[in-house]
């Protein structure tokens, strides 16, 4: 017992004893100080766009959001937080961001054609053509995306649009539980 009491103070004393290598807080004891605010950082909006190149569309989300608290709620933020939305399948989220980021700037490309995406998305075909033509006016007609947006959102439309059939005779069936179904008969 005498051997391991002589022997634990001197482990206490070579722990708490200098080694003479370097600190990892520059010769600190303590902590490093706050990050330095006075150099410039990378912009939010710049590693959200890298991001969702890379389909890392949550992290990108993160991203934009950081931009937002930086730099506000501009029209360029809404548009990349609603994208970053759309990409993730949140349509409701993206299309309440886009909506106010085309309210701030309604000629903004990036954010009438996304917004238009979603309304396709949704089933507002009707809105999301009104949309997609703002957004190739806006364009001046130069981007080969927005001209294949519109034309499919033309096509859903003609397609959706009321046809009556051929077959003019219809009858009204009783189904039970006080519905009714109109059917068309041969005639």
């Amino acid at each position: 017992m005498t051997r391991v009491s002589a022997i634990l103070p001197l482990i206490f004393l070579a722990a708490c004893s200098d080694t003479g290598g370097q600190s990892p807080f520059g010769g600190q004891v303590f902590a490093p100080d706050a990050v330095d605010r006075s150099t410039d950082s990378v912009d939010g909006l710049v590693v959200g766009h890298r991001l969702m190149a890379a389909g890392e569309y949550e992290l990108a989300l993160k991203a934009y959001l950081r931009s937002a608290a930086d730099r506000g709620t501009t029209v360029e933020v809404l548009s990349a937080l609603g994208s970053a939305n759309l990409r993730l399948g949140r349509l409701g989220q993206a299309e309440r961001l886009l909506r106010q980021a085309v309210d701030q700037d309604p000629t903004h490309v990036p954010a009438l054609n996304n917004l238009g995406v979603v309304l396709m998305e949704t089933g507002q075909v009707a809105e999301a053509s009104q949309i997609f033509r703002a957004a190739f006016a806006a364009d001046s007609g130069q981007s080969d995306d927005i001209r294949a947006n519109l034309t499919l959102a033309l096509a859903k439309m003609e397609q959706s649009s009321y046809s009556a059939p051929e077959n003019n005779d219809f009858a009204l069936v009783r189904r039970g539980g006080g519905s009714y179904r109109i059917i068309a008969t041969d005639g």
